[in-house]
């Protein structure tokens, strides 16, 4: 049985990633913060194996005992999706230094740790997955995002070197870049917006979503999950690369 590692999948993306690859018989490590429970009975009916390491991402120290206990515990990561992130909206004068540094740090940095500790035993094995989870911020940029934007780009720069070094081998890395997902964090933007300009909700919902994302429509949990497990899959094996858009038409503008 294949072990996947997901961070930041105590719920939304993350979550939705692990129930994807747990349908496909696979072993799942949650990381996250808040209450696990949901998430695990989340995964209940996949009758697969399920832990969890509360790591924060944003110290070295933590992730070196993640690996340590997936390894311990599980015998050690043949997949590992990096979905972990945070944002903060600022301009670029006004950006608190320790918001950067925690977006870098959570964003991107995380993503480095993570890969440099499962290739060793990826390589052993000759056959191992990468997804990390940009945006399509990695793509493109908006304004009072300089963290998450920079930290997203350099996702991608990340993957494609993680593709070259072992282009030779049967491990494969890769990235999604999703534009809006109807994320608990994201209905909270939406209702802000509806508070402050004294719209509906469903106003709100089609005026952020019609601002970037031409299709109109979120792009949902299932739909990241089901393309992660693709990229897993034998069929994506020389899928190696690529920064894979699922943003309703956003960075095709």
């Amino acid at each position: 049985m294949k072990v996947a590692l997901v961070t930041g999948s105590t719920s939304g993306i993350g979550l939705g990633i692990a129930q994807a690859l747990a349908a496909e018989g696979t072993a799942i490590i949650l990381n996250g913060f808040g209450d696990t429970e949901p998430a695990r009975q989340a995964l209940a009916s996949s009758g697969v194996r399920v832990g969890y390491h509360g790591a924060d991402l944003s110290k070295s120290e933590d992730i070196t005992a993640m690996m340590a206990y997936a390894t311990s515990e599980f015998g050690g990561v043949d997949i590992l999706v990096n979905n972990a992130g945070i944002q903060h909206v600022a301009p670029i004068e006004e950006f608190p230094v320790e918001k950067w540094d925690a977006v870098i740090a959570l964003n991107l940095t995380a993503a480095f740790h993570t890969t440099r500790l499962v290739l060793p035993r990826m390589r052993a094995n000759n056959w191992g997955r990468i997804v990390n989870i940009a945006s399509a911020h990695g793509l493109v940029a908006s304004a009072g995002k300089a963290a998450y934007v920079a930290a997203k780009h350099g996702l991608l720069g990340l993957t494609k070197v993680t593709a070259l070094e072992t282009a030779r081998t049967g491990i494969t890395c890769n990235a999604i870049c999703p534009g809006w997902v109807l994320t608990p964090l994201v209905q909270r933007q939406v209702e802000a917006r509806a508070a402050k300009e004294a719209i509906s909700i469903e106003a709100a919902r089609e005026a952020l979503l019609l601002e970037k994302q031409p299709s109109g429509e979120f792009v949902t949990t299932e739909q990241l999950g089901a393309t992660a497990a693709f990229l897993c899959s034998a069929a994506a094996a020389q899928v190696r690369g690529a920064a894979w858009t699922m943003d309703g038409g956003w960075t095709a503008q």
